[in-house]
């Protein structure tokens, strides 16, 4: 099965040929993906590449973290999975706040609670 990997600190001028050149000399790359910013396109400075063996996601950790590429050292580890789901922009906030009330005892924001 194949494994996942994180790349980050990349240089903007990265491009995925070349971390497939770079992380292929460890073993067999399935995929790279840059990843880029969702309203300019430009790169956001991290990437995914995938290998075919977790022995060969090894090889290709020990090989390229730390490894210095464009004046930038690598940062390689194992993908984890996305915390929370947030969703897009803005995501999250609860509560609190505003008038009259919100979660707090003794109500947070403006004029909430009896205060007397």
């Amino acid at each position: 099965m194949a494994t996942k990997l994180y790349v980050g600190n990349l240089s903007y001028q990265t491009t995925e040929q070349d971390l497939s050149r770079m992380f292929g000399e460890s073993g067999t790359v399935v995929s790279a993906q840059v990843i880029t910013d969702r309203d300019t396109g430009q790169p956001r400075g991290f990437a995914f590449v995938e290998m075919s063996t977790e022995a060969e996601a090894q090889a290709a950790i020990a090989a390229n973290n730390g490894k210095n590429v464009d004046g930038r050292p690598l940062t390689v580890n194992e993908s984890r999975p996305r915390e929370g789901g947030g969703g897009g922009r803005g995501g999250g906030r609860s509560g609190g706040g505003g008038y009259g009330g919100g979660g707090r005892s003794g109500g947070g924001g403006y004029g909430g609670g009896n205060r007397y």
